[in-house]
């Protein structure tokens, strides 16, 4: 399962004003080539010491995880991650010529808008990393109080949607500058998993940067470029447990994706419907144009609204549904079914199995499950042309009853 600094004015990029109108023509794909990927040192600063990982990087895809940038089966089984017979892997210990007090800093690199694939700098969210060893790394992320997509909650909560974002945003700058992915490459997210305290995700403290750790584990090279890897991320902020994920990235040459969606890719010029959504309080959003489930015929169902013109679920077109777009479907959906405003995953896991096509209808359906007490998981499921597109599971905290005085 769009990106980052201090939010600002929306610009017309954002706004999408002067840009191209919603639901028009889809031309290229979510990640389409950029002219580079440079790495650009950051400004001279501290660097901030950042926890050890203190989850391991399963061997396997989580059997229901993750967010995916597009779907699992788009690509062929010897695309997918080999699992490995050994336990998992474990957070690299301290590097000694890195570590030490007495050693000398690593070079920071700052993260750039080609290296996170977005079009504005406000949409990227990791803002520098530091490489530890070959592979584990310590990035520094901003998470705005406000953002046109991923803003508050509610009035004391940040978007737990941004940790998700954030990983897959990182997954790619590593895959870019550190494992020789070229700059024309495509994306693969087929797993996601990501645990949240959403006690930790506080507007209040918007202001304090995000340090996280990332290992890169089930790495598989194509010649000198990458073919796929795992990579594993905890998020702390002022020494403070935020969150924890995990997700598996695919890479796919253009030449191979060209083939991949041969048939798709030429029909590029037949417009999407965009449908009416659904009310936003109902969604869990405070904008009607962030909205992405439409009605359908029956209670906890819905259609996919698709809106070509979102500057931050559409930054570019896209010759498929970004995996991004199904995720905060599911999301909304567990909001309309459950009921809860705000609903705040503390569990969020997604599985994908075919890309999500920008012409056929998608429905969304859902089942709500009271699990534990005090909490509700709500399985959420998207289908198109009688086949599985995705599935998701979405687990929040009920909020707690106050006792009446009367």
């Amino acid at each position: 399962m769009p990106q980052t600094g201090p939010f600002s004015a929306l610009t017309e990029d954002q706004t999408g004003r002067g840009g191209r109108p919603a639901n028009g023509t889809a031309t290229t794909v979510e990640n389409p080539p950029h002219p580079a990927v440079p790495r650009q040192p950051a400004p001279p600063g501290p660097a901030t010491a950042a926890p050890t990982l203190s989850t391991t990087a399963s061997k396997e895809p989580a059997p229901s995880a993750t967010v995916s940038a597009e779907p699992a089966s788009s690509t062929t089984a010897s695309e997918r991650p080999i699992p490995a017979a050994t336990s998992p892997e474990k957070p690299a210990p301290p590097s000694p010529a890195t570590d030490h007090p007495a050693a000398p800093r690593p070079p920071i690199t700052a993260v750039t808008t080609e290296l996170a694939h977005r079009t504005t700098e406000t949409d990227v969210f990791p803002a520098r990393w530091t490489r530890i060893s070959d592979t584990r790394f310590r990035f520094t992320a901003h998470w705005p109080a406000a953002h046109p997509f991923f803003g508050p909650v509610d009035d004391r909560h940040q978007d737990p949607m941004i940790v998700g974002e954030t990983l897959r945003q990182a997954s790619m700058v590593l895959a870019h500058a550190e494992f020789g992915a070229p700059a024309d490459t495509h994306f693969v997210m087929w797993d996601l998993t990501v645990s949240v305290d959403p006690a930790a995700l506080l507007l209040a403290d918007a202001a304090e940067p995000v340090e996280f750790d990332v290992v890169c584990s089930e790495i598989r090279r194509r010649g000198r470029g990458l073919r796929s890897m795992r990579t594993t991320m905890e998020f702390r902020r002022a020494g403070r447990f935020v969150a924890r994920g995990t997700g598996s990235t695919g890479c796919t040459p253009p030449r191979a994706y060209r083939r991949l969606r041969a048939g798709r890719l030429n029909a590029w010029n037949t417009p999407v419907p965009l449908l009416a959504g659904i009310a936003p309080q109902a969604a869990g959003r405070s904008r009607a144009e962030d909205v992405v489930l439409a009605p359908a015929d029956r209670p906890g169902v819905w259609n996919l609204r698709v809106d070509t013109g979102h500057p931050v679920l559409f930054p570019r077109p896209n010759d498929h549904v970004p995996g991004m777009v199904l995720f905060e479907a599911a999301r909304q959906a567990a909001t309309a079914a459950s009921g809860l405003r705000p609903f705040l995953p503390a569990t969020l896991t997604a599985e994908f199995a075919h890309y999500a096509e920008l012409h056929s209808p998608c429905r969304i359906e859902t089942e709500v499950f009271d699990g534990h007490p005090g909490e509700v998981t709500v399985r959420v499921s998207g289908r198109q042309d009688g086949a599985s597109v995705f599935t998701a599971s979405l687990t929040s905290a009920r909020p707690a009853r106050v006792p009446s005085l009367s």
